[in-house]
């Protein structure tokens, strides 16, 4: 809290040319304290630690979820010089989706580095195969691309709400038990829901784009779906 510099002046009141008038009485009587300093502090919050399964688990939630950004950052790069080249109109579409993508990976790759979190040991494969499934699903047409956008989603979205539950149920027992919640903490819920709304977002704008007139499209989202649940198995633990 800035304060301003006190200004000293001093009233020269002439009684006659030559003299002045007697110095006044200066008040030794201290002031009241201001509201500010009158509030005493605020008591530390009562959290309660971290037990080694719940650090695993969060360390988990955060390995896999770097690891899914970057793998959509990479299918969207892939497919986008393929699906515009016939499909112009959707570089907006694109874009936007891209850069939300963007953004979760720089989320994620803030939160594994203030946490420490090692990523997932699999980066490379996981890079090949994304640009892969990108590149594959782009060649066959905006309706194969925009499926594999609704099979990724579809299970990204279960996933974040799956880790979601997970997190609410530790606040809630945490609550229940008489313990605060600290911001960090309440803070990653926030930004969990915020990332897996635009994820359905994106669902809902393949959906619009034809993606279910992909051929086949069950066989083509079903395989998409599989590879999506192990690779999210895989990258919690390796």
């Amino acid at each position: 809290m800035s304060s301003s510099r006190p200004l000293l002046r001093t009233s020269r009141q002439l009684i006659s040319t030559k003299l002045l008038q007697p110095p006044r009485h200066v008040s030794t009587t201290p002031s009241p304290p201001s509201q500010s300093q009158s509030q005493s502090p605020s008591p530390p919050k009562n959290l309660k630690p971290l037990t080694e399964s719940q650090r695993a688990m969060l360390s988990s939630f955060l390995r896999v979820n770097q690891a899914g950004e970057l793998a959509a950052t990479l299918i969207y790069t892939a497919q986008t010089p393929p699906i515009l080249s016939r499909e112009p109109h959707l570089r907006p579409l694109m874009k936007h989706m891209y850069d939300q993508e963007a953004d979760h990976l720089r989320v994620f790759n803030s939160l594994i580095a203030t946490h420490r979190v090692r990523p997932t040991a699999l980066y490379p494969l996981w890079s090949i195969l994304a640009t892969g499934l990108g590149w594959s699903t782009a060649v066959m047409g905006k309706e194969a691309a925009m499926a594999c956008t609704e099979a990724v989603e579809t299970e990204i979205g279960g996933h974040y709400n799956a880790q979601i539950r997970e997190l609410l149920k530790m606040l809630s027992e945490w609550e229940s038990e008489g313990y605060d919640v600290g911001e960090e903490f309440t803070e990653l819920i926030s930004t969990l829901r915020r990332i897996r709304d635009e994820e359905l977002e994106h669902l809902d704008h393949a959906v619009e784009h034809d993606a279910q007139k992909a051929e086949p499209h069950w066989l083509l989202t079903g395989v998409i779906r599989a590879g999506c649940r192990g690779a999210i198995w895989v990258s919690e633990r390796v």
